[in-house]
């Protein structure tokens, strides 16, 4: 995982719709920090900023404050459906060596094997990890499966430090023939046996006819 990126915060004392649309309008996003027992800290963010930290799920910043730094994790990003644009962010406070519960995605690399498809089941994954080493993915390669090959969550390479929380048996993925190839494949399969039955029962008939002439 990359360092953790600083960022300065301001708090901020008016709440509601009308506050935080003042805020956006200034270029900035309103933001709530909490956790280890401590009463919300309600800050504003620089939104240009927050955009590029939000782009990596799990996103660790240390929060330069007036009275002095704080390090969080980004749990929540709440976005406009349309516009896309952060409307608000939550956060926890974390401490170095401190583990946290995170949900972690899965990035699939590579192709199975030739004729074959993959059907994904979940991507994603909970694991418990450090704090300040939590990996921005898990990643697996699936080149040359072949068809009927599984792999659940209990088989992802996780870093050091890191343990499965989610259910090893959860199924991540698994390859398969689609279906109209697979049919594909039968037919041809069954017109060959018929070819040769046909071809069989023929020579038997040819000999026949033979002794009769004799």
């Amino acid at each position: 995982m990359a360092d953790n990126q600083q960022m300065a915060a301001e708090t901020r004392a008016q709440f509601g719709k009308g506050a935080a649309r003042k805020l956006r309008v200034a270029g900035k996003v309103p933001a709530v920090v909490y956790g280890h027992g401590e009463q919300p800290l309600h800050v504003s963010l620089p939104a240009h900023e927050m955009m590029l930290v939000a782009r990596r799920a799990n996103a660790l910043l240390e929060l330069n404050l007036e009275d002095g730094k704080k390090l969080v994790l980004v749990k929540d990003v709440q976005r406009d459906p349309v516009r896309q644009i952060i409307e608000h962010v939550d956060m926890v406070v974390v401490r170095k060596g401190e583990k946290v519960t995170v949900d972690i995605g899965v990035h699939v690399e590579g192709e199975p094997f030739s004729g074959t498809m993959v059907q994904y089941e979940n991507l994603t994954i909970t694991a418990e990890a450090e704090a300040t080493n939590i990996p921005e993915w898990v990643t697996i390669s699936i080149e040359g499966l072949t068809e009927g090959t599984q792999i659940h969550a209990g088989e992802l390479p996780l870093p050091d430090g890191s343990t499965l929380v989610s259910d090893p048996e959860a199924l991540i993925l698994s390859i398969y023939v689609p279906r109209a190839a697979a049919e594909e494949d039968d037919t041809t399969t069954d017109a060959a046996a018929e070819g040769d039955a046909g071809g069989a029962s023929g020579g038997a008939d040819s000999s026949g006819d033979s002794s009769s002439e004799e």
